[in-house]
Parts: C-alpha cells; sequence; structure tokens
C-alpha cells in the first residue's frame, strides 16, 4: 500500500510506521510500537550479555633463577587460570646481566608449556621482546572439536 495509508492507519491504531528494508523493492514497512520494539531489543541484548563469559589475560611472572618450589606453586596458579576460563601470559623477567644468557628463561618457559599440554595449548612460541620473554597459554578445547562426542561402539553379544 502508499506510505501516506499504511501510515493513517498506524495513527488510527495509535502506532508507529517502521521501515524494516529500506533497500527492499518497494521498501518494507511494519505498524508496531517502536518504543516497546526498542525495548525488547536492549532486554534480549542485556539477556544474551548476562550469559557471556569475558576472557581475561592474567599474567604470571618467573626470573630466569626461579626456584623449583616457586616455578611448581606458580604452574598450579595457571592450571586454576585456565581452568576458570582465562588465558595466561607467562613471562620472564631479565635484569642486567641476565640479558646475556636468554636461552635459559626459553627453557623455562618450554619447560612450562610442555609440563601443560595436558590442560593447555601455546598460542605463541616464547618470544624474547626488550628484557622480558613471553608466551600465552589458552585452554585446550575439550573433546574433537566438533561439538558431540565420538560414538560409542555397540557392545558385543
Amino acid at each position: 500500500m502508499p506510505p501516506p495509508q499504511a501510515l493513517g492507519i498506524a495513527k488510527q491504531k495509535g502506532l508507529d510506521l517502521v521501515e524494516i528494508s529500506p533497500t527492499a523493492n518497494p521498501p518494507v514497512c511494519r505498524i508496531m510500537d517502536f518504543g516497546k520494539y526498542q525495548y525488547q531489543e536492549q532486554k534480549r541484548a542485556r539477556e544474551a550479555r548476562k550469559h557471556q563469559k569475558v576472557i581475561e589475560v592474567k599474567e604470571i611472572k618467573f626470573r630466569p633463577k626461579v626456584d623449583e618450589h616457586d616455578y611448581q606453586f606458580k604452574k598450579k596458579h595457571i592450571e586454576r587460570f585456565l581452568e576458570d576460563g582465562d588465558k595466561v601470559k607467562a613471562t620472564i623477567f631479565f635484569r642486567g646481566r641476565e640479558m646475556a644468557h636468554p636461552e635459559i628463561g626459553r627453557r623455562i618457559l618450554e619447560r612450562l608449556i610442555e609440563d601443560l599440554t595436558e590442560v593447555a595449548m601455546a598460542e605463541a612460541m616464547p618470544r624474547l621482546e626488550g628484557n622480558q620473554m613471553h608466551t600465552i597459554l589458552s585452554r585446550k578445547p575439550v573433546g574433537g572439536g566438533k561439538g558431540k562426542p565420538a560414538p560409542k561402539p555397540a557392545p558385543a553379544q
């Protein structure tokens, strides 16, 4: 119907004429309460945000001379962060003459990646930037990645 006629019907019912698809030929419009429609869209968006998990990047700092107990303690923290669904940035901080031996820091990060292969995967291999070497770890995807577990074989009879 022509727009003036549709506008007249909308005013008569106390509603709004809302253009749904302006690019269509002819343009598509709908008679509705636009304020109520906007409110419902905002409500739907709020509900969707409520169920989202915001992934944070937690940082754990090591030193090249890290002791075994400190290493294990920080490794447990990393495992806990990964279980909570966060990513972890493991950083080795070099000072002074420690910069002469970046391979020590690389060994620590590679050992960490190897120790956490069951629960985590490295998004990037250890990289030296300035006086810090870091890698980012994220949780391994659960299952085969398809969403469904593989079907179980039928029991033999």
